[in-house]
């Protein structure tokens, strides 16, 4: 056998599983394009949250987790708002609170969509904080009785690592063009000045807060302020205060919804719309077995089957 010959057989071998190894890389794509391409089809073509032939009802929205970017309840709020179909609207919250402007965005929207048409606020294990500063903007709060709700108040925390660095032996060099520039800074302690500014700050947010709470809850300011001290309710307890309205869980709250959105029998639920992507990803966040198994229960939907 030439050396050629040789270094042909030895090549052959190498091509061939090359080839294999490309072609089975070429149908694993092929096969994961074609079943995200099948899922967002899916995703695309499912009956509508807001289909228009389906009657009137009331909207669903969630208001969970730490409260810091809106922008994603707002733009389903307003989608609400403007969609004839629904009559009134249920908030189910769920948190703990958040940033401060992002709770009174919150709050204003609801109270600007509720004179449009009813918002009901439904509590769910946590509503307090900026979350309850939320919920006073609907027209009526239902609460299950041991919600943890309340927490009138604002807080600010400022880490001081100056001790840290002086056993590191770090120090640090501030060039500012303002007194006041370097404000809270981590390194050093606070001094006076400061001190009373970043009060002076937190008690204005305060009272933003205690007179939206009397305001959503028609209740005079210095009823909420012998309260807004930052301590927490139960729903029951809360009930007393009349910083919500009725106890109950969620059937309440959409029975309340039905009621106020003038809907008769039993209030049709409305979920906000998802976008294609939203439910791909959603869908590719699931562990490996329950996609497949979606996978193939949504392809068995819409395959003809054959009758025993």
């Amino acid at each position: 056998m030439s050396q050629d010959d040789k270094k042909g057989g030895r090549t052959r071998p190498f091509l061939i599983v090359l080839a294999t190894i490309g072609g089975l890389a070429l149908l694993s794509f092929l096969m994961f394009f074609g079943l995200t391409a099948f899922l967002l089809m899916k995703a695309g073509v499912a009956p509508s949250a807001l289909s228009k032939d389906s009657g009137s009802g009331v909207g669903v929205l969630r208001l969970e987790g730490v409260i810091a970017n809106p922008e994603k309840f707002l733009n389903d709020l307003r989608q609400f708002r403007d969609d004839d179909q629904v009559k009134a609207i249920v908030i189910r919250i769920d948190s703990p609170g958040g940033a401060v402007g992002a709770s009174q965005e919150i709050y204003r929207e609801i109270k600007q969509v509720d004179a449009k048409k009813p918002v009901i606020a439904s509590l769910v294990n946590t509503a307090a904080s900026g979350a309850f500063y939320a919920a006073c903007g609907t027209r009526w709060i239902v609460s299950n009785p041991g919600t943890v709700t309340g927490s009138i108040g604002v807080i600010m925390k400022l880490p001081n690592i100056s001790g840290l660095l002086e056993k590191l032996g770090i120090k640090t060099t501030v060039i500012k063009s303002g007194k006041l520039k370097d404000l809270a800074s981590v390194t050093r302690e606070l001094t006076p000045e400061e001190r009373q500014i970043i009060q002076s700050v937190m008690d204005d947010i305060h009272s933003q807060f205690i007179e939206d709470v009397a305001t959503g809850r028609h209740l005079s300011i210095e009823t909420v302020s012998k309260i807004a001290d930052g301590r927490i309710f139960s729903g029951k307890q809360a009930l007393a205060l009349q910083l919500v309205d009725e106890l109950g869980n969620f059937s309440t709250a959409v029975k309340k919804a039905g009621e106020l959105g003038k809907i008769e029998g039993t209030p049709r639920l409305i979920f906000p719309e998802k976008d294609k992507f939203t439910a791909i990803k959603e869908i590719l966040e699931e562990s490996g077995t329950k996609s497949m198994l979606r996978f193939f229960k949504l392809l068995l939907e819409d395959t003809p089957q054959i009758p025993y």
